[in-house]
């Protein structure tokens, strides 16, 4: 009987969001999508859209009624991608766990992986103020030999590049992908991997990168410290970023919160979900697909006094634990089955790490001098001030497409 070898997976996300004045300028990068992609990707990246956020909500539910009260950030496309790439290489009782897990029941595999090569390309931009690129990259042991049609589908589909690598020494193996996710990810994640385990032969990394700038910024004179108040009415100093502006916001008397869009430069947008005092728990529970469809619905545009506390946090999870939380095991077990990657070897998932990294401040250096001031209607402004827990979602606002969840509990840390 072949010894059973491990494969590791890391994932590695990071979100650095500036300010700037700066008009929205459309997406050089999105027009050439349209051109190059078929209705029918598109129409495939729409629906793994929908399910993609399910199981981004469904997720954080988990994480949050774990950890109540910690803070969270996480990818969830990030996660789904690398998961659903390692599909290709899994069969029978591991693939239906996969699927069921990250809502990809009833999407017929074409669909699904041809979805996420539209995405992945629809996600990846780079402009002068807007960098956003997702890569996979498979570390793989020449001893592994695995199948050309496995490498070719990881390629072709989610534009994986393949790395020769010798597992056998381990220390020098640990530091060259260490090195290479820290490169990714513009040396903001580093140090990623603390350990392989013995008899792994291949390892996947996927990081998502994201440095993006306000269209409008927060004047950092306006900056000044307050109170955040964290859960047990005990509180935190913390710098408070001010500005004043036009924005789509709207309240939900059905869940106690409001909810507020503030739109980067280009096609990515940040909502806030400011529950109020006590409600947290309430809109935890509701949140998913429908609620943030009906939020949208109920929001407008008007003058919005916002508050936001400046701050720096990250998410580590080991995704080994964090998916049984979903009944996804036997990818890591050794009864998996992922013999489509190598049909004879024992392969198994030894180790899944996702690190991602948020970072909001009210930066803005570069031609910021009054080029985009607003004229404002005359009215009273809504207040919005955010110095208690609240939640964010980063999405693509074109497909929708949910690519950071997080909630700040304690702005100072976690």
């Amino acid at each position: 009987m072949n010894p059973m070898l491990g494969l590791g997976l890391l994932l590695a996300g990071l979100l650095t969001v500036e300010s700037l004045l700066q008009p929205n300028l459309p997406s050089k990068n999105h027009g050439t999508v349209n051109q190059t992609k078929s209705r029918h990707e598109r129409k495939a990246a729409e629906e793994l859209t929908k399910r993609n956020t399910e199981f981004g909500f469904k997720l954080y539910r988990k994480l949050a009624s774990n950890s109540p009260d910690k803070n969270i950030f996480f990818s969830p496309l990030s996660i789904s991608s690398a998961f659903a790439m390692l599909s290709l290489g899994a069969q029978d009782s591991t693939l239906d766990e996969i699927k069921e897990g990250f809502n990809f029941r009833g999407m017929p595999e074409k669909d699904l992986h041809e979805g996420f090569h539209y995405l992945i390309h629809r996600i990846n931009q780079e402009r002068q103020r807007l960098k956003l690129y997702l890569t996979n990259t498979l570390f793989i042991d020449k001893k592994l030999q695995p199948q050309k049609k496995f490498l070719t589908s990881v390629k072709n589909q989610y534009s994986a590049d393949t790395v020769p690598t010798n597992f056998q020494n381990l220390e020098d193996t640990r530091k060259q992908i260490n090195d290479y996710v820290s490169q990714k990810t513009q040396e903001k994640i580093n140090n990623l991997i603390k350990n392989i385990d013995p008899g792994t032969v291949m390892l996947l990394t996927n990081t998502i990168f994201f440095r993006a700038r306000w269209q409008q910024e927060f004047d950092q004179k306006s900056t000044k410290e307050g109170d955040f108040i964290l859960d047990g009415n005990k509180s935190v100093k913390v710098p408070m970023m001010f500005r004043g502006g036009m924005y789509k916001v709207g309240y939900d008397e059905q869940l106690s919160c409001t909810v507020l869009e503030m739109p980067y430069e280009g096609t990515i947008t940040a909502i806030f979900i400011l529950p109020d005092k006590g409600k947290m728990k309430n809109v935890e529970e509701a949140l998913n697909m429908d609620t943030l469809v009906r939020w949208k619905k109920q929001m407008t545009q008007r003058v919005v006094d916002v508050s936001l506390p400046r701050f720096s946090i990250s998410g580590t999870y080991d995704l080994k634990r964090t998916l049984s939380y979903l009944s996804i095991t036997k990818i890591f077990e050794e009864h998996g089955d992922l013999t489509r990657i190598s049909p004879h070897r024992s392969l198994k998932v030894g180790e899944a790490v996702h690190k991602a990294v948020l970072k909001m401040d009210e930066k803005g250096t570069e031609g910021a001098a009054g080029s985009g001031a607003q004229t404002l209607p005359m009215e009273k402004p809504l207040s919005f001030i955010m110095n208690h827990p609240f939640l964010v979602v980063i999405e693509d606002s074109i497909l929708h497409a949910v690519v950071f969840i997080g909630k700040i509990t304690n702005p100072t840390g976690n």
